[in-house]
């Protein structure tokens, strides 16, 4: 099950991001594009981030997994025909005539962050809710 090994890269990249982005609020969301032909199945994803997502940055997070479909380009027919499965021939006209588009993606799109208060919200300072002196 590679998708083991996949889900640790994405946990690590995320942490890396988060990093890079200064952020020291929590991810709320990750969002990831896992194509229909992609060899990656979501479901044994879903289930390895179930699995390594605690005690980490992404522990709390909701992951969200878009699944497109791919696309059969006939050279032949010019037709374009959405794909759940790999297929070597048109299935508009049988043709071998045919370029396999999209599908095969494997992309984390977004990382959503927790907003974190501004430093001055939630405190008083000296002087404030009074005039100014003048």
């Amino acid at each position: 099950m590679h998708e083991v090994s996949i889900v640790l890269a994405l946990i690590e990249q995320v942490e890396q991001e988060v990093r890079q982005a200064g952020h020291r609020g929590r991810v709320v969301r990750v969002e990831l594009v896992i194509g229909r032909l992609s060899g990656v199945s979501a479901d044994s994803v879903r289930f390895a981030y179930e699995m390594l997502a605690p005690d980490t940055l992404v522990a709390a997070a909701q992951l969200s997994i878009e699944e497109p479909l791919a696309a059969a380009c006939c050279r032949c027919c010019g037709g374009r025909t959405p794909l759940e499965e790999l297929v070597d021939r048109c299935p508009a006209c049988g043709s071998p005539e045919i370029t396999i588009e999209e599908g095969r993606e494997l992309l984390l799109r977004s990382i959503e962050l927790e907003e974190l208060p501004s430093p001055a919200s939630g405190r008083e300072t000296a002087g404030e809710g009074e005039p100014p002196q003048q």
